[in-house]
């Protein structure tokens, strides 16, 4: 299965493609603000390429239930210097984690691949646009409400086919919009609007999604699902509960993994790909 990211192309079938996840918020829920500076944001990227990363997905706002939203000029201030220092010493693609359409295309101007946008593309307009109009990649997480109220919407009849339609209908608007079929990835969305016992369902059921022909990313790296199912208040102590939820999401079928813990994920998920049949 191929994705396409302006001019780059990536062989999602060759091997499971681990994204780095590269917070530069003074507020994220796993590392307190290790990577606010941008010198120490890039020195993290490029450490996680060396050991392993495909992808780094760079965020300016952290979308922890309850975050506090940030203006658009406070986000490009905190991503946009470290996009353009990483983008001059690596080929790696490099994605965009927002939802505000100006912040999407400052940061492709200054040398992003992909759009990863927690709202599906669904919070701005413009933003579909920006997609078609930049060819960058594009991945549509399902989630509802925002920061401050999805987990107060977690009422689903049927979690698994509300999701899959959600992507359908996501799917529809942007190829309506012009991006590309090939440049569509998607994210159930692990952790947003989702209780404890639908995250565990949806992580059970992860290849009912294959029908939708599309690469699939799987975020749930120090999650707060796998600290109350393991009972680990300290997201750090959450890596092995994390493996076990990336060599599943391997095994039924998922082709990008969003980590942490880039060395030991690595070794769970080209593992595992070795286990079912797909050699890393």
């Amino acid at each position: 299965m191929i994705f396409t990211a302006r001019d780059k192309t990536l062989d999602c079938s060759a091997r499971p493609l681990i994204m780095g996840i590269l917070n530069v918020t003074p507020d994220s829920f796993s590392e307190n603000g290790a990577n606010y500076q941008p010198d120490v944001a890039v020195a993290t990227a490029r450490r996680m390429i060396e050991q392993g990363a495909d992808l780094i997905d760079i965020g300016g706002e952290s979308s922890r239930p309850g975050a506090d939203t940030v203006a658009a000029a406070e986000e490009q201030a905190r991503v946009i210097p470290v996009i353009c220092e990483l983008r001059k010493s690596t080929d790696v693609l490099i994605s965009i984690d927002t939802y505000k359409a100006s912040t999407a295309a400052a940061a492709i101007a200054a040398g992003a691949d992909i759009i990863n946008d927690i709202s599906g593309f669904h919070r701005d307009p413009a933003m579909k646009q920006v997609a078609a109009e930049t060819g960058a990649g594009c991945i549509a997480m399902h989630m509802r409400g925002n920061s401050q109220t999805m987990q107060g919407l977690t009422d689903y009849a049927d979690i698994i086919e509300e999701v899959a339609s959600y992507f359908q209908e996501t799917i529809a608007m942007l190829t309506t919009a012009g991006v590309k079929n090939s440049a569509i990835m998607l994210d159930p969305g692990i952790g947003f609007a989702k209780t404890v016992a639908q995250n565990l369902l949806l992580l059970r059921e992860l290849r009912q999604f294959q029908r939708l022909n599309h690469p699939l990313l799987i975020g749930t790296s120090r999650k707060s699902f796998i600290g109350r199912t393991l009972q680990l208040d300290d997201p750090t102590d959450r890596i092995w509960g994390t493996a076990a939820t990336m060599a599943w999401s391997v095994a039924c079928g998922a082709q990008v993994l969003r980590v942490h813990d880039i060395a030991e994920m690595r070794q769970v998920c080209d593992m595992t790909a070795a286990i079912t049949g797909a050699q890393p």
